[in-house]
């Protein structure tokens, strides 16, 4: 009979080699490579000390292929809850050490266990992934186990904040968990995601790309929009993931995290009574604007390099989480295309998920006019940003800047389309288009002289704010220099708003 020292001995060797993951040998090669293990990307991530594994030594129970002298503690993925500055976070790991990181039944089972444990405590969930795939020696039933996970995470959408953190291969069917979460985290140079790769790409299309250029971090995060948010190395994306989550709530009943501020509430900044220059196609850069208005100039900005005539990020405001969402006049003048409709849309209804109140600046000319974009569907994609705004119930205040013309005047969170406050800066042009666009429409055969003294009628009357705050459309002309302090003061007065919608499943939105 064992004594007791035998079996902690024996216990704390088991441990011993079931934190080794696929062995000394498979670690130096993920070392090698450029790349932490699983175990140590999860102490990177959480605050020190705090990680809790659970199902540490699960093995699978698969043996086909000789599948059976192939068990390794922990089937390649390692899982539990720890913390970041303090908060609960769940998180699961990929091991590459073990089989390539790729998914079984059994390590699927071990991701739904802690998916359905954040849900039920309420708390963010991570996801690293590095990963071969499902593990073709189990068949569908490593499919199953992806289908299974991509319920739960349909399921915690909304209620818990899911963030993935790719850092290696993602490929084929894996995609679309991270692809059914908040925001996916790529590393420049060591992460690839993509349905089919290169070789099956060349052989049905004929093409010749490689992994990086088809499904690379770069791809992502300004081609296709599937990454929010691209590190240089796998710290620098890891500490990416901990400052994202000090902006967001644990779930969708409790607030963002409240952080004390010295920024003075009441902060007024005249340069940007300068910034907003007289010409009206002169462009500006609106981070400037941002940087200046919110606490101790820090904004968090997401998907940064993709659609970037639209700006959107988080910040705060006198020390309380603010999503902005921003036109962006010094790329393509700020113009609405397709993928910027997509990027407003999707931002808008997570802020909405998690209570986060929205603020808008808006300069923006229209649409973008073309075949292409008709083509592809710019009134299908530009109905997103009306639909997301409208039904979004968080306090929603918008500063029109400059521009604000016809249909994209009315979608950019108007006071039509339910934003609780609307200011202006003295500089705004409020009209169905630009004074010159509409008097060759309305005046077609006037001399350039004509034309000159229409146009400045047609400024004089309709290139201000004051007949929309006429109408009650704008609630307070502003310098800009208030910015700051009218933001804080609208944000305190709508913090306990509340609003009553018909009673319904889920609205159709126009996908």
């Amino acid at each position: 009979m064992e004594s007791k020292q035998q079996k902690v001995e024996e216990f704390l060797e088991k441990d011993r080699l079931a934190s080794l993951g696929g062995g000394q040998a498979r670690i130096d090669k993920q070392h090698e490579s450029g790349k932490m293990t699983a175990r140590e990307r999860i102490n990177t991530l959480l605050d020190p000390n705090t990680f809790v594994e659970i199902d540490k030594f699960i093995v699978h129970n698969c043996s086909n292929f000789g599948m059976d002298t192939k068990r390794f503690d922990g089937d390649g993925i390692v899982s539990g809850y720890g913390k970041i500055d303090g908060r609960l976070v769940f998180v699961y790991a990929y091991d590459f050490t073990i089989c390539g990181g790729s998914l079984s039944r059994t390590n699927a089972n071990k991701i739904v266990k802690v998916q359905k444990m954040a849900l039920k405590m309420g708390a963010p969930i991570i996801a690293i992934n590095d990963s071969g795939g499902a593990r073709i020696q189990e068949g569908i039933s490593s499919l199953a186990g992806y289908g299974d996970i991509f319920y739960q995470n349909t399921i915690s959408s909304g209620v818990i904040p899911q963030i993935s953190v790719i850092m290696g291969p993602c490929a084929g069917g894996a995609c679309y968990s991270p692809a059914l979460t908040d925001y996916i985290f790529m590393v420049k140079e060591k992460s690839h995601m993509f349905v089919t790769g290169p070789d099956v790409v060349k052989t049905v299309t004929n093409e010749v790309v490689d992994k990086e250029g088809l499904g690379g971090a770069s791809v992502h995060a300004a081609k296709s929009g599937v990454a929010h948010f691209v590190g240089e190395t796998e710290e620098d994306t890891l500490m990416m993931v901990r400052e994202l989550l000090s902006f967001l709530p644990s779930n969708n009943i409790e607030d963002a995290p409240f952080i004390p501020t010295q920024d003075n509430p009441t902060r007024n900044n005249e340069k940007l009574d300068e910034l907003i220059p007289e010409e009206p196609s002169k462009p500006y850069d609106m981070k400037q604007l941002i940087e200046e208005i919110v606490d101790d100039r820090n904004f968090f900005e997401v998907h940064a390099a993709f659609a970037q005539n639209i700006i959107v990020g988080f910040a705060r405001l006198d020390g309380r989480t603010v999503g902005i969402v921003a036109d962006q006049p010094a790329y393509q003048a700020g113009v609405l295309d397709i993928d910027a409709s997509d990027k407003a849309a999707r931002f808008i209804r997570f802020c909405d998920c998690f209570n986060i109140p929205i603020i808008t600046l808006e300069d923006v000319p229209g649409f973008l006019p073309g075949c292409t974009q008709e083509h592809n569907g710019i009134i299908r994609h530009g109905a997103k940003i009306v639909y997301a705004y409208v039904e979004a119930s968080v306090p929603k205040i918008t500063v029109i800047t400059r521009k604000a013309y016809g249909g994209a005047y009315i979608v950019m969170s108007s006071k039509h389309t339910g934003a609780d406050i609307n200011f202006a800066y003295p500089s705004a042009e409020i009209a169905v288009m630009g004074a010159e666009g509409a008097v060759n429409i309305l005046y077609r055969n006037l001399t350039d002289d004509e034309k000159k003294k229409t146009v400045a009628e047609y400024e004089k009357t309709f290139s201000n704010p004051y007949r929309a705050a006429e109408l009650g459309y704008v609630d307070e002309i502003i310098m800009p220099s208030q910015t700051r302090m009218k933001l804080i003061q609208a944000l305190d007065m709508a913090q306990n708003k509340v609003r009553s919608t018909p009673a319904k499943k889920h609205g159709n939105i126009p996908l």
